[in-house]
Protein backbone atom coordinates (compact mmCIF):
# COMPACT_ATOMS: atom_id res chain seq x y z
CA UNK A 1 0.00 0.00 0.00
CA UNK A 2 1.29 3.50 -0.70
CA UNK A 3 1.71 5.95 1.33
CA UNK A 4 -1.22 8.34 -0.54
CA UNK A 5 -3.53 5.65 -0.45
CA UNK A 6 -3.14 5.13 3.52
CA UNK A 7 -3.44 9.16 3.99
CA UNK A 8 -6.35 9.32 1.68
CA UNK A 9 -7.78 6.07 4.12
CA UNK A 10 -7.06 8.28 7.18
CA UNK A 11 -8.71 11.97 5.81
CA UNK A 12 -11.59 9.87 5.08
CA UNK A 13 -12.05 8.10 7.93
CA UNK A 14 -11.50 11.23 9.88
CA UNK A 15 -14.16 12.96 8.53
CA UNK A 16 -16.92 10.17 8.59
CA UNK A 17 -16.16 10.55 12.48
CA UNK A 18 -16.24 14.26 12.47
CA UNK A 19 -19.48 14.29 10.00
CA UNK A 20 -21.23 11.95 12.49
CA UNK A 21 -20.43 14.29 15.70
CA UNK A 22 -21.67 17.17 14.07
CA UNK A 23 -24.97 16.06 13.19
CA UNK A 24 -25.55 14.86 16.40
CA UNK A 25 -24.86 18.03 18.23
CA UNK A 26 -27.15 20.28 15.88
CA UNK A 27 -30.61 20.69 17.06
CA UNK A 28 -34.00 19.70 15.16
CA UNK A 29 -34.57 23.43 14.61
CA UNK A 30 -31.32 23.73 12.47
CA UNK A 31 -32.23 20.82 10.22
CA UNK A 32 -33.51 22.53 7.28
CA UNK A 33 -30.74 24.72 6.61
CA UNK A 34 -28.51 21.93 7.41
CA UNK A 35 -30.16 20.00 4.85
CA UNK A 36 -29.96 23.15 2.28
CA UNK A 37 -26.12 23.29 2.86
CA UNK A 38 -25.73 19.52 2.09
CA UNK A 39 -28.30 19.65 -0.69
CA UNK A 40 -25.49 22.43 -2.45
CA UNK A 41 -22.45 20.04 -1.33
CA UNK A 42 -23.74 17.44 -3.40
CA UNK A 43 -24.73 19.52 -6.17
CA UNK A 44 -20.71 20.48 -6.04
CA UNK A 45 -19.63 16.38 -5.76
CA UNK A 46 -21.73 15.65 -9.22
CA UNK A 47 -19.94 18.24 -10.93
CA UNK A 48 -16.88 16.60 -10.00
CA UNK A 49 -18.12 13.19 -10.75
CA UNK A 50 -19.15 14.86 -14.23
CA UNK A 51 -15.58 15.46 -14.76
CA UNK A 52 -14.42 12.16 -13.89
CA UNK A 53 -16.85 10.80 -16.05
CA UNK A 54 -16.06 12.89 -18.66
CA UNK A 55 -12.03 13.24 -18.38
CA UNK A 56 -10.94 9.84 -19.98
CA UNK A 57 -8.61 8.86 -17.62
CA UNK A 58 -9.20 5.44 -18.30
CA UNK A 59 -12.00 2.50 -18.56
CA UNK A 60 -12.44 1.95 -15.01
CA UNK A 61 -12.83 5.63 -13.85
CA UNK A 62 -15.38 6.35 -16.53
CA UNK A 63 -17.40 3.65 -15.07
CA UNK A 64 -16.89 4.59 -11.60
CA UNK A 65 -17.46 8.27 -12.49
CA UNK A 66 -20.82 6.82 -14.03
CA UNK A 67 -21.72 5.31 -10.96
CA UNK A 68 -20.61 8.23 -9.08
CA UNK A 69 -22.71 10.38 -11.46
CA UNK A 70 -26.02 8.55 -10.76
CA UNK A 71 -25.42 8.76 -7.12
CA UNK A 72 -24.94 12.10 -6.57
CA UNK A 73 -27.94 12.98 -8.78
CA UNK A 74 -30.15 10.78 -6.59
CA UNK A 75 -28.83 12.39 -3.59
CA UNK A 76 -29.39 15.64 -5.01
CA UNK A 77 -32.75 15.48 -6.44
CA UNK A 78 -33.77 13.29 -3.02
CA UNK A 79 -32.34 15.98 -1.12
CA UNK A 80 -34.28 18.25 -2.62
CA UNK A 81 -37.54 16.58 -2.73
CA UNK A 82 -37.23 15.66 1.25
CA UNK A 83 -36.33 19.58 1.80
CA UNK A 84 -39.41 21.07 -0.27
CA UNK A 85 -41.74 18.73 2.12
CA UNK A 86 -40.52 20.03 4.93
CA UNK A 87 -40.47 23.86 4.09
CA UNK A 88 -44.27 23.01 3.04
CA UNK A 89 -45.01 21.90 6.99
CA UNK A 90 -43.99 25.51 7.85
CA UNK A 91 -46.61 26.71 4.95
CA UNK A 92 -50.02 28.31 6.09
CA UNK A 93 -53.01 26.51 5.13
CA UNK A 94 -54.43 27.66 1.93
CA UNK A 95 -57.56 30.57 1.83
CA UNK A 96 -59.82 27.62 0.63
CA UNK A 97 -59.08 25.16 3.65
CA UNK A 98 -59.02 27.76 6.29
CA UNK A 99 -62.63 28.94 5.19
CA UNK A 100 -63.60 25.21 5.22
CA UNK A 101 -62.62 25.11 9.05
CA UNK A 102 -64.31 28.44 9.48
CA UNK A 103 -67.66 27.72 8.31
CA UNK A 104 -67.83 24.18 10.31
CA UNK A 105 -67.14 21.93 7.93
CA UNK A 106 -66.39 18.57 10.13
CA UNK A 107 -63.18 16.42 10.34
CA UNK A 108 -63.27 13.06 7.88
CA UNK A 109 -62.77 11.13 11.68
CA UNK A 110 -65.59 13.29 13.37
CA UNK A 111 -69.36 11.24 13.53
CA UNK A 112 -70.62 14.14 10.99
CA UNK A 113 -68.42 12.90 8.15
CA UNK A 114 -68.62 9.11 8.95
CA UNK A 115 -70.73 6.88 7.58
CA UNK A 116 -72.66 6.33 11.02
CA UNK A 117 -73.40 9.99 11.05
CA UNK A 118 -75.21 10.13 7.66
CA UNK A 119 -77.16 8.43 5.43
CA UNK A 120 -75.83 5.17 3.34
CA UNK A 121 -75.41 6.92 0.00
CA UNK A 122 -76.09 10.31 -0.92
CA UNK A 123 -79.31 11.49 -1.20
CA UNK A 124 -80.87 14.47 -2.58
CA UNK A 125 -81.63 17.39 -0.18
CA UNK A 126 -78.86 16.22 2.33
CA UNK A 127 -75.47 18.54 2.69
CA UNK A 128 -72.50 16.81 3.30
CA UNK A 129 -70.69 19.15 5.82
CA UNK A 130 -73.62 19.50 7.62
CA UNK A 131 -74.22 17.44 11.45
CA UNK A 132 -76.08 14.64 11.28
CA UNK A 133 -78.85 16.29 14.00
CA UNK A 134 -79.54 19.12 11.92
CA UNK A 135 -82.75 19.34 9.30
CA UNK A 136 -80.31 19.06 6.30
CA UNK A 137 -78.59 16.09 7.89
CA UNK A 138 -81.86 13.97 8.04
CA UNK A 139 -83.28 15.16 5.06
CA UNK A 140 -82.44 12.06 3.20
CA UNK A 141 -82.96 9.85 5.68
CA UNK A 142 -87.02 8.04 5.73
Amino acid sequence: MSAELIFGLYIFVLAGFLGHHVIHKVPPLLHTPLMSGTNAISGISLVGSLVAAGAEYGRLSTILGFIAVICATINTVGGFMITDRMLRMFKPKTPAAAAAGARGGSPAGSPAGSAAGSSAGSSAGSSAGSPAGSPAGRAGRG
